[in-house]
Order: C-alpha cells, then sequence, then structure tokens
C-alpha cells in the first residue's frame, strides 16, 4: 500500500512538472525586458550597431515601412536615450541586458569626451555616437560589440569610417 502511494505522489509529480512552461531563453527574457524599457516591439523592429573610428552608432527601424505605431515609440525612445547616455546614465542598458554592459562605466567616466546626437531616420531612429578620446572610443566599442552580440544582430565588429 505504501509503495502504490509513493507511486502515485510521484507520477502526479512528474505530471505537474511537464506541465508547467519551459524557461524562456535568456535572448527572448531580454527581449521582453527591452520591449518594457524601450517602449517597443522588439520582434518588429531591427537594432544595428556600428563601430566607426570616431564612435559608432546604434540604429533602430522598424522592419515594416508601415509600422507607424512602432517607428513612433521608436522615435520617443532614441532622443530620451542619447540625452541619458549624454548626462552618463546608462540604467536602460542594463534594465534590458540584466547584467553590467561592458563600457558603460568608462563611458560615465567620460561622459563629458563623448557626443551622442540622435538622428530621425525613415523607419525608426539613429543615435550616431561621436569622441575623439582613445579611451572613451574603446568604451564606446566595448559597449557596441556586446550590443552585437546580445542582441545576436550579426552586425560587424570591425572599425570603419562613418
Amino acid at each position: 500500500m505504501m509503495t502504490n502511494t509513493l507511486l502515485v505522489a510521484l507520477l502526479m509529480s512528474v505530471a505537474a512538472s511537464a506541465q508547467q512552461p519551459p524557461a524562456a531563453d535568456p535572448h527572448s527574457q531580454m527581449n521582453a525586458r527591452g520591449a518594457h524599457v524601450m517602449g517597443f516591439d522588439q520582434d518588429k523592429t531591427v537594432h544595428e550597431f556600428r563601430l566607426h573610428v570616431d564612435g559608432g552608432a546604434i540604429d533602430i527601424r522598424t522592419k515594416d515601412a508601415g509600422d507607424r505605431d512602432n517607428a513612433i515609440a521608436i522615435r520617443a525612445h532614441l532622443p530620451h536615450l542619447a540625452q541619458m547616455f549624454a548626462d552618463g546614465n546608462f540604467e536602460a542598458p542594463m534594465l534590458i541586458h540584466a547584467t553590467d554592459v561592458p563600457g558603460t562605466s568608462e563611458m560615465r567616466a567620460a561622459k563629458d569626451r563623448i557626443r551622442f546626437m540622435y538622428v530621425e531616420t525613415g523607419r525608426g531612429g539613429r543615435v550616431d555616437i561621436f569622441t575623439t578620446d582613445a579611451e572613451a572610443l574603446a568604451a564606446v566599442h566595448a559597449f557596441l560589440r556586446f550590443q552585437i552580440a546580445d542582441h545576436r544582430t550579426g552586425d560587424s565588429t570591425v572599425v570603419t569610417k562613418r
């Protein structure tokens, strides 16, 4: 009798765990945090990160040219992000990626030597990053390389002319 009770309990436990949804993968979790922090659907937009000899760029656009809602949300987020970065505030990337993002502490310390400029584009917007300081440039590139890897964009990590 005791054996049957244990067997039933074990089977119920296995059945209950089989019914629980699998944990989301880390990339999906990052996209969910990104949607919350940035205010637009990560699956309907494209992030592109570029490394330049004088800084880099963060370009976000809608996949669909007719997606006005996400384009508007991108255009609301990026100017705010550029201002936050200029002020040395890198909380948004920390919240999105749930980790200390490489380059951010150095960029915070070098905020007076880095310029962040928002540019509206056809399907969204872009933040252009400029610096002539070697240490700040290394931090910007570390930040952008991390973004490329974590967002899985496949962008080049080679530094190019603007």
